[in-house]
């Protein structure tokens, strides 16, 4: 018969020697399927995921009740998510979305809609409310920000209301937005 310490004599080394083998065991499979990666380097920069916004915007222009923009950003901007949602309610409606990497590496969401800029706002931006406005191109556009949120800026461009969110600085949503407005609506084609 084995001999092994009574159970009551077991202490904290016991349970830090039996813990080594579940340890490795989980290392191993993370780095089997590819969890995790041992490097000096440290962090590194990720591929920006292939986004067909030409292709996304246009189907958008097609089958949704408001003019679309596709605006023409600087060549080292990549677009790198879509989405469609519909704000529910009374001055709701569909919400086109199109995210950006910004040369800075900073990501900034461009959202188009018919609804109102405030259920748009709310949809979006949650409880944030208006800060003030800029001024970019003759276009007026409403700053929502909050020292621990993302800024926002919402302009009203007739059909569509427009709204830029995201990590970018001023700059970069002063790109987008003179894109966006420089921009002519998608002619979606006669049915």
């Amino acid at each position: 018969m084995p001999s092994s310490k009574p159970r009551i004599l077991h202490d904290y080394k016991d349970l830090f020697l039996s813990l080594i083998p579940l340890v490795l065991i989980a290392v191993v499979f993370a780095g089997l399927a590819s969890q995790c990666s041992f490097t000096a380097t440290g962090p590194t920069e990720g591929r920006i995921p292939h986004f067909d916004v030409d292709a996304a915007l246009g189907s958008d222009a097609r089958t949704l009740p408001f003019p679309i923009r596709n605006p023409q950003l600087p060549a080292d901007w990549t677009p790198n998510s879509g989405s469609r949602e519909t704000i529910t309610g009374a001055g709701g409606g569909p919400i086109s979305s199109v995210g950006y990497i910004t040369g800075e590496g900073t990501y900034l969401r461009l959202s188009q809609s018919s609804a109102a800029e405030e259920q748009m706002a709310r949809f979006v931006l949650g409880s944030r409310y208006p800060t003030g406005t800029v001024d970019v191109d003759g276009t007026r556009w409403v700053v929502y920000s909050e020292p621990t949120e993302e800024n926002a800026w919402v302009a009203d461009l007739g059909a569509v209301r427009v709204l830029i969110t995201g990590a970018g600085n001023e700059d970069a949503f002063r790109t987008l937005a003179g894109a966006v407005t420089a921009a002519q609506p998608l002619t979606p084609p006669s049915r």
